[in-house]
């Protein structure tokens, strides 16, 4: 017997990771390495670890692998910059049968995502299970923030305003719920291709938010939608009471909850339902935060969506 006839070609992992060097330079020997950008007096390293969940499920149904990487990378990075961190380096984790032409998408994705966020690809692994039955998919980022500039939220007071700025679609939550829609018939792949749009990354815009205007608390809109994910970044004892008029929810949204006869609270709870994320503001900053949000190359909607009280 032999590591291939068990499962493993040697072989086309060694030439997966030569085409990953050249994809991204950064990538070498045993462990990644990068030094802490100069310039911080005091440099604080935050990092985080996310997925793509069952949103994997829709790439096997529209065979498109090309965009998930993206979606690997928004989870991650779009965490990290809530502290207000610069995203610096990523790490990969993808699990598949064997290194096929649908784990070389997913590769490039992820390459893309990480050009997107200004950061580098420095490693990964790529495992083959020969038992296994889909691809799975783990991401790790780390980025680096100015000790007495993290954005932690305590500084939010009642007054201040939230701002929502708008999500690309689904980003990567609540596909369970769409995968047993997809299951059941109620909704076909064909008729919503969207549902296979990256999640937005938003590490630039922030970025340059960050260097304009005071942020006082900024919150990822995924998984529980913005009544549990808006709360995280507010100091104990305030609240929001999100105004879901302040916007227009995109028709993917409207087509599932139509389509799946669910409750509004239900989708309030599942999806972000057209907002990816949120900054909280002094009043007095509102309105060029909102200008600088839509005007520069990093152009996006945003709407004043609720009240910190």
């Amino acid at each position: 017997m032999d590591y291939k006839t068990s499962g493993v070609n040697i072989q086309k992992g060694r030439s997966f990771v030569e085409w990953m060097k050249v994809m991204a330079p950064s990538i070498g020997g045993f462990s990644g390495m990068m030094e802490v950008p100069s310039g911080y007096e005091k440099p604080v390293l935050v990092s985080g670890a996310d997925g793509v969940g069952t949103k994997i499920n829709i790439c096997r149904i529209a065979r498109d692998y090309t965009t998930i990487g993206q979606d690997l990378v928004a989870m991650c990075v779009n965490d990290v910059i809530c502290s207000g961190a610069k995203p610096l380096y990523f790490l990969d984790y993808i699990s598949a049968k064997s290194i096929d032409n649908n784990v070389s998408e997913i590769a490039y994705g992820i390459v893309t995502g990480c050009g997107l966020a200004g950061m580098d690809l420095l490693g990964g692994e790529t495992a083959e299970h020969y038992r296994a039955t889909d691809y799975d998919l783990a991401g790790f980022c780390t980025g680096v923030v100015e000790k007495n500039e993290i954005v932690d939220g305590q500084n939010i007071r009642e007054g201040d305003v939230v701002i929502g700025i708008e999500s690309s679609g689904l980003h990567s939550n609540g596909y369970t719920l769409v995968n047993d829609m997809l299951w059941r018939n109620y909704i076909k792949y064909k008729e919503m291709p969207e549902l296979l749009t990256p999640t937005t990354i938003y590490a630039p815009l922030i970025q340059h938010l960050l260097d304009e205007v005071p942020i006082l608390g900024m919150a990822h809109i995924t998984g529980g939608g913005l009544p549990e994910n808006l709360p995280r970044c507010l100091p104990a004892g305030l609240t929001v009471d999100v105004d879901y008029s302040a916007w227009e929810r995109p028709e993917i949204f409207n087509k599932l909850q139509k389509a799946g006869d669910i409750a509004e609270e239900e989708m309030r709870n599942v999806f972000n339902l057209g907002i990816g994320f949120c900054l909280v503001v002094p009043q007095e900053v509102v309105e060029r935060t909102q200008e600088l949000i839509t005007d520069t190359p990093h152009g996006m909607r945003s709407w004043i969506i609720g009240e910190v009280k």
